[in-house]
């Protein structure tokens, strides 16, 4: 292996999301400016985090898919219509 090749500031970084306040304790070398206790009541640095996988849409079940147009519908009718013609014998 190569020498010196691996980051030196390796250590357990609390991420915090702030949208729902989960906390995560993940090994990282994100440079960071601020600390905080985490629920184990050690004081680790922190790195804030908009959206994590405890509340985006996707990871939680509450995606909602927006069709105000009918789409879907109408694609699926076309669909359907195309399916049901028979086909031309040579």
């Amino acid at each position: 292996m190569k020498k010196d090749i691996h980051a030196k500031e390796y250590r357990p970084v609390l991420f915090l999301d702030s949208s729902n306040g989960t906390e995560y304790i993940i090994p990282s070398t994100v440079h960071t400016k601020e600390t905080m206790k985490a629920k184990d009541k050690k004081e680790y640095p922190l790195f804030r985090v908009e959206i994590s996988s405890s509340s985006h849409p996707f990871y939680t079940g509450l995606e909602k898919v927006l069709d105000s147009a009918g789409r879907v519908e109408r694609f699926k009718q076309r669909q359907s219509k195309a399916s049901a013609k028979p086909k031309k014998a040579k």
